[in-house]
């Protein structure tokens, strides 16, 4: 898989928290809950985040927790359902991915599996990174992104 180290800076998010089984479920998710709740809150065309808090390796699928999150501005005021938190700064491994929902899995797990064998993975949030002008071809299911993984 390509990627490149990049540095990025710390970003203060609006999240939404999902707790359960990742897969299929996360995507119902974004879909039923986050984007209408970022329509209806004025968040839509700003850059969005996933972030996996648990591994589904080691964590009950049960308990996993999984937050969508948003952009927002030092002055925005988060308010219930949503909660504040941020995208930590450091150095990230970043791969494009391009494919549907589906094809997320294994393409974390082909990456995982690449930067632990270079031995380059560190400790932290890993995340996808959707861009501002996110899209997703509503006949096929694809779309692109970033995965970002902490690196030494």
């Amino acid at each position: 898989m390509k990627y490149e180290i990049k540095e990025l800076p710390e970003v203060r998010v609006a999240y939404l928290r999902y707790k359960g089984p990742f897969g299929a479920a996360v995507g119902e998710f974004w879909k039923e809950v986050f984007t209408p709740w970022q329509k209806a809150y004025g968040l839509v065309g700003k850059v969005s985040y996933g972030v996996a808090q648990d591994d589904p390796s080691t964590t009950p699928a049960n308990e996993c927790r999984y937050d969508a999150c948003v952009e927002v501005s030092a002055e925005y005021p988060v308010k219930s359902p949503a909660q504040e938190g941020s995208i930590p700064a450091g150095r990230y491994a970043v791969a494009s991915f391009k494919g549907t929902g589906a094809d997320v899995p294994a393409a974390w797990g082909e990456f995982f599996g690449q930067l632990h064998a270079e031995g380059k993975a560190d400790q932290g949030a890993c995340f996808e990174r959707y861009p501002a002008d996110y899209v997703m071809d509503p006949a096929t299911g694809i779309f692109e992104a970033e995965l970002c993984i902490p690196v030494k």
